[in-house]
């Protein structure tokens, strides 16, 4: 992991540890109303306290954000115009994990977790209901809002197209699994 890279001169490792430290930084905000280290762009639906009611674990999630992209070493490949791509890692990452894990349930968890890390940013409004039944998905929701802010650098910062595109996506969506995990619950959205 800190062999390969993410982007630049950023190691997958250093990409995971980018991660935990945005989710650190955004819970911390979340939970206990500390001030934001980081130059965010929060959607609207942020301040849901379901949100923070919802979440895994905090001990489970900071390794599954360290470990998310563990298998991509091993399905990087180089197109022809030298652009690398990493086919399956979500899957990859996963087996590599469950590989070279404890046969806990907590690592169990990190594992489902990290096989579903792609989940969120490719989902599609079809699949929105089965998201929200997850257990997992207010987790992946704010984790995939970190991975965006993470790569920010890679987009060309927060005020880049690609990142408004990356976040006008994951800002949709997260205003409707919201509603979604809340009816579930048998609450009202706030």
């Amino acid at each position: 992991m800190l062999e390969c890279y993410q982007f630049r001169d950023m190691s997958i490792l250093e990409h995971g540890l980018s991660v935990a430290a945005w989710f650190r930084d955004l819970h911390g905000h979340l939970a206990s109303g500390s001030p934001l280290a980081g130059r965010w762009r929060l959607p609207d639906w942020i301040y849901d306290p379901i949100l923070v009611h919802k979440l895994l674990d905090a001990n489970v999630l900071e390794i599954y954000q360290v470990y998310h992209d563990c298998g991509k070493p091993f399905c990087r490949t180089v197109d022809s115009e030298g652009q690398q791509h990493f086919p399956n890692h979500a899957e990859i990452s996963r087996q590599r994990w469950l590989e070279h894990s404890a046969a806990t349930e907590d690592c169990r968890q990190i594992g489902r977790l990290i096989g579903m890390d792609m989940d969120i940013h490719l989902l599609r409004s079809d699949g929105l209901e089965e998201f929200a039944r997850r257990t997992e998905a207010i987790s992946l929701l704010l984790t995939g809002l970190c991975e965006i802010h993470s790569n920010a650098e890679m987009f060309g910062g927060i005020e880049s197209t690609g990142f408004k595109i990356k976040w006008k996506h994951i800002n949709k969506l997260g205003r409707r699994i919201i509603e979604l995990v809340r009816r579930e619950a048998g609450e009202q959205t706030s």
